[in-house]
């Protein structure tokens, strides 16, 4: 695997190719199946951005295991963030709620990377503003560590330990014409002479 850059222009090297994200969406769409004793009251939420693709490809595989259309749609977050004062502004994205809705289903909540768990915190929040599911699990491609609350992944397709310097960048064939996971690290700001 060949060093490639980041989006800051920083050398990161793919820990995941095309292949490797497929096998792990297969992987996570079969234990789904198995811990939703066969996924009849499963809906998928995507986080946006990449989170919606990744739930759409889920809610293929799923298809092609139980040989039903699962349910996926896309949850919004933007305004559940607790660091809304602390970032740059950004558009909101979209929520769709499938027409089958989420009351006293099972949601799976999908993201690309599992970092601090601040974002699964707004998802949930928004969630809750929605409706009352029977359950919310959680899937994600990568988990990196790092965690600043206690939220932990049900279905993990990489664990990746990282230092915090280190940086990880999910590229996905709808958004960034690839798949492939980047893990990079971020360079110190030069001294200042004074």
């Amino acid at each position: 695997m060949d060093a490639q850059h980041d989006a800051t222009g920083n050398a990161a090297r793919p820990v995941l190719e095309a292949p490797d994200i497929a096998r792990v969406l297969t992987r996570i769409a079969h234990e789904i199946v198995e811990r939703a004793k066969g996924a009849d009251d499963v809906v998928l939420l995507g986080i946006p951005t990449r989170g919606v693709f990744l739930a759409r490809r889920l809610a293929d595989k799923l298809e092609e295991i139980t040989g039903r259309k699962m349910p996926v749609g896309s949850l919004d977050i933007t305004m559940y963030r607790d660091d809304l004062r602390m970032r740059p502004a950004r558009a909101l994205a979209r929520t769709e709620i499938p027409g089958e809705g989420i009351e006293g289903r099972l949601v799976v909540l999908v993201d690309d990377v599992l970092f601090s768990g601040r974002t699964i915190r707004a998802a949930l929040d928004a969630l809750g503003d929605i409706g009352r599911p029977r359950a919310v699990q959680l899937a994600v491609l990568v988990d990196r560590g790092h965690r600043e609350l206690p939220i932990r992944a049900d279905y993990v397709g990489k664990n990746l330990p990282t230092s915090l310097r280190e940086t990880v960048k999910v590229q996905l064939a709808e958004e960034d014409g690839r798949d492939a996971v980047l893990l990079g690290v971020e360079q110190a700001a030069p001294a200042v002479e004074r």
